[in-house]
């Protein structure tokens, strides 16, 4: 679901020291999302 994904790209985010991250999203019927995400520390 996009709440998992969202808590897993920031716990790598963090766990890599990153700043932005990208999660996408398949929502079926040809349609689609994507969300970027930045760490803000």
């Amino acid at each position: 679901t996009g709440a998992k994904l969202t808590a897993s790209i920031l716990r790598e985010l963090k766990r890599r020291n990153g700043r932005y991250g990208m999660v996408t999203m398949c929502v079926g019927g040809g349609m689609g999302a994507a969300g970027i995400f930045e760490l803000i520390n």
